[in-house]
């Protein structure tokens, strides 16, 4: 069974397990199975937040672009599609300045299949970091700070359907996610080393990487 390592005194969760099996009835689980412990109320509480607002509308459309696009459809094909099938025509983008080059893209993409894309780019408003308390250090690579949260606002503000990350920092898109109100997905996700590719760190942590990892 391919587990991580039980020694520490930790409390076990889905990453632990080596069988993934909570999509069969007829399977064995491990004691601490997320699946086989779970409480009533809280599979309850879950299932009933999909008759809430469009949620049931985003579940079902996110189930169809899957089905259809199967190991087909680019992530930018699948964003067009599913935008389609909820109704989104006004597609907001939030983006890094570092990655305009990739968002002027997917605007021109979207713009030849019949959206309308509105970029709010993460320096919205030229304020420095430390106008917010950020260590005057940091500035020493950009003195401008990131403003998801205005960017968030903007977006509200231009009343779109679909907001789009595109490379926002870690922490960052927490904020942006926290303060949409439309839907959030994510097309790019930055990663400086990797070339925007962060898997490859965890496709190389037990070699190249594993002792960067402390693995």
């Amino acid at each position: 069974m391919d587990t991580l390592d039980k020694s520490e005194n930790k409390q076990m969760s889905c990453v632990d397990c080596g069988t993934q099996n909570c999509k069969y009835k007829d399977r064995t689980y491990p004691d601490f199975c997320l699946t086989t412990n779970l409480a009533d109320d809280d599979l309850q509480w879950a299932m009933t937040r999909y008759d809430e607002g469009n949620n049931h509308e985003i579940m079902v459309a996110s189930a169809e672009v899957e089905y259809e696009g199967y190991c087909q459809w680019t992530r930018v094909r699948e964003i067009m599609e599913f935008s389609r099938k909820i109704g989104a025509h006004k597609i907001g983008i939030a983006n890094c300045i570092g990655l305009i080059k990739e968002a002027r893209i997917f605007a021109r993409i979207l713009r030849a299949n019949g959206f309308e894309p509105y970029s709010v780019i993460c320096k919205v408003a030229g304020k420095k970091k430390s106008s917010v308390g950020i260590p005057e250090e940091c500035e020493s690579i950009g003195a401008a700070m990131c403003n998801p949260i205005l960017q968030a606002r903007l977006l509200n503000r231009a009343k779109t359907d679909l907001n789009v990350v595109i490379g926002l920092c870690v922490g960052h898109d927490s904020l942006f996610y926290k303060y949409s109100e439309a839907p959030v997905t994510t097309l790019v996700t930055k990663d400086r080393v990797t070339g925007n590719n962060p898997a490859a760190a965890l496709y190389t942590a037990e070699s190249y990487y594993r002792k960067k990892f402390g693995l």
